[in-house]
């Protein structure tokens, strides 16, 4: 029985008018000549559209040649994949889908660069998240995350105020496009970045009505909280700030080179840069210059030879072209980009640090505050699991938390019953102050400043490191349990946590909010949150009140209390 739905690529394009004349002329129609290509205006779909299909062959695979001249044995095997792309308008926006080698015909500049990371943080289930491409400003690096199964994205550790994400994968939340109505109940996948990889209707009115679902998502719907720090780091758009950026990398730009220029790969092209063989670069030339790999040493050499004011127009306007074999014709053409997407720099301008990334300006630390505070405003933000009680005038923190364990059935009061340091075996280490009968470990502050709170968040650190990591830790802690709980609570030898709590009582504060939290913990706080999260290790904030006798609701508690999932 025929697909319903088929797994495509569908892109954005912008500065394409809705006409087929438009789309076609946005073409590179030189190389469609090159490939033979033919163009084909189909009525069917009921808007403006262009199909164009081609061939892409070799009357010799590449490896014969050289492999003849290995073995001594002729063999002539020949080559031919197919490209196809289908641009349609709808309302007034136009789309591009390409089938097997047909992405390649679509010129990269015309391609919304993060349609299908929209969606993606849209519609994506955030604890199921089998893949991510993200970028580090100012290191020239791109880190690749895999997990097939899925996983909550703090296990994938991009959630950074200096890290751009540019791709997420994984599984989908109630989707409303075609692939639903015939797969009701199996989980349905898909993959964000610049383009949107999905299942697409095939019958021309479910490609239309699933088109109209992605717009209307990218439009109205908002991001998953803890998918909403993608948005967070922007191009620069100001254009003061821009000219001023460009001028200064054509500055340096017409200078020696000093290192402060790096080489990265564009976000979209990893697997053509992997599977290329030969380098094509044009810049300030009608040749192109043909390498093993890019050589960043010409780039600049090229640029510096552009009159002052055109050394980055020069690389935006130049190519480089990925080929799969030293021939490099038009059959074996893996991508095209412009020369700029491929450096990395940095430029200061007074205080504020920028970085060029994939051809665009990115300022650093620009998301730190805003990340600050909505990871601590998530940590907060929830009902708790462990609400506590009120902390009396005079007590200690040794007798508040005895206390406490013995109004709970299955808790353990651990405070100052400490571990071996493995790094230094004369001290000692506080692994928590209450332990819950699920493992759950419990450390408790009253603090009247950021230093007891700093204090607080590196013993969760400490603690979570060392049962992670030090088999004589677990060993040691798992013992001191089992015989302070007199065979109570028994934890299997391997135990780590799984979540943790950090109950605090903030002096003089009426509320625990981030406003009411010391400005230096609310850094270290996120920090902490962060750090655990990737760790496998979901962190709960929650306040205790100050005197009475039983914790308040929220809404009424003197100090406020609140949880949340790691931000």
């Amino acid at each position: 029985m025929a697909s319903n739905t088929a797994v495509r690529t569908v892109y954005r394009l912008t500065g394409v008018a809705p006409t087929p004349e438009a789309m076609l002329d946005a073409l590179d129609i030189e190389l469609l000549d090159k490939l033979g290509a033919q163009a084909h205006f189909p009525d069917l779909l009921g808007v403006p559209a262009v199909y164009i299909t081609c061939g892409i062959e070799h009357a010799e695979a590449p490896w014969c040649a050289p492999m003849s001249r290995t073995t001594g044995i002729t063999v002539a095997e020949s080559v031919r994949r197919t490209a196809a792309v289908l641009l349609l308008a709808v309302d007034g926006t136009v789309y591009a889908i390409g089938c097997d080698q047909g992405y390649r015909l679509i010129p990269d500049r015309l391609k919304d660069k993060r349609f299908g990371l929209s969606f993606a943080i849209r519609q994506m289930d955030p604890t199921m998240i089998r893949g991510a491409v993200s970028r580090s400003l100012g290191q020239a690096r791109t880190d690749i995350s895999l997990v097939p199964g899925g996983a909550p994205i703090p296990l994938l550790g991009i959630r950074d105020h200096s890290r751009i994400v540019r791709s997420l994968g994984g599984y989908l939340d109630d989707l409303p496009l075609t692939r639903s109505r015939y797969t009701r109940g199996k989980a349905v996948s898909a993959q964000g970045g610049c383009g949107l990889r999905i299942a697409l209707g095939v019958e021309p009115e479910d490609l239309l009505f699933d088109l109209r679902a992605i717009a209307r998502i990218c439009r109205e719907d908002i991001p998953h909280q803890e998918l909403e720090f993608v948005d967070h780091i922007m191009p620069v758009s100001d254009p003061a700030d821009l000219d001023a950026l460009e001028q200064a990398l054509d500055d340096r730009l017409g200078r020696p080179t000093d290192g402060s220029i790096s080489l990265s790969v564009p976000s979209d092209h990893h697997v053509a840069y992997v599977e290329a063989t030969t380098c094509l670069t044009r810049i300030n030339s009608a040749d192109a210059r043909r390498s093993d790999d890019l050589d960043l040493d010409y780039v600049l050499s090229r640029a510096r030879l552009a009159p002052s004011g055109r050394r980055v127009e020069s690389l935006r306007a130049g190519t480089v072209t990925l080929a799969g074999d030293r021939r490099a014709g038009a059959v074996d053409v893996l991508a095209v980009t412009g020369a700029l997407t491929w450096l990395e720099a940095g430029v200061s301008l007074g205080p504020r640090r920028f970085f060029l990334l994939d051809g665009e300006w990115y300022e650093a630390g620009s998301a730190y505050v805003e990340e600050c505070h909505a990871g601590v405003a998530a940590l907060l933000s929830r009902s708790t699991s462990a609400p506590l009680p009120a902390w009396l005038a005079g007590e200690s923190e040794n007798a508040y938390n005895n206390r406490v364990a013995d109004d709970r059935p299955g808790w353990l009061c651990l405070d100052t019953k400490n571990v071996t340091n493995p790094l230094r075996p004369r001290d000692k280490v506080e692994i928590c102050d209450l332990l819950m009968p699920d493992g759950t470990l419990v450390l408790v502050k009253r603090a009247g400043g950021s230093g007891p709170l700093s204090h607080l968040f590196s013993q969760a650190r400490v603690a979570v490191e060392l049962l992670q990591e030090s088999a004589l830790v677990r060993a040691e802690f798992t013992s001191k349990v089992d015989r302070l709980s007199r065979g109570k609570c028994v934890l299997p030898d391997d135990f780590t946590p799984r979540r943790i709590v950090l109950a605090m009582l903030l002096k003089n504060r009426e509320k625990l909010g981030p406003d009411s939290i010391f400005g230096f913990s609310q850094i270290t706080i996120a920090q902490t949150a962060k750090a655990l999260a990737a760790r496998g290790v979901t962190v709960e904030v929650i306040g205790i009140p100050e005197g009475g006798t039983d914790p308040l609701p929220l809404s009424s508690c003197p100090v406020g209390i609140g949880a949340g999932v790691p931000g």
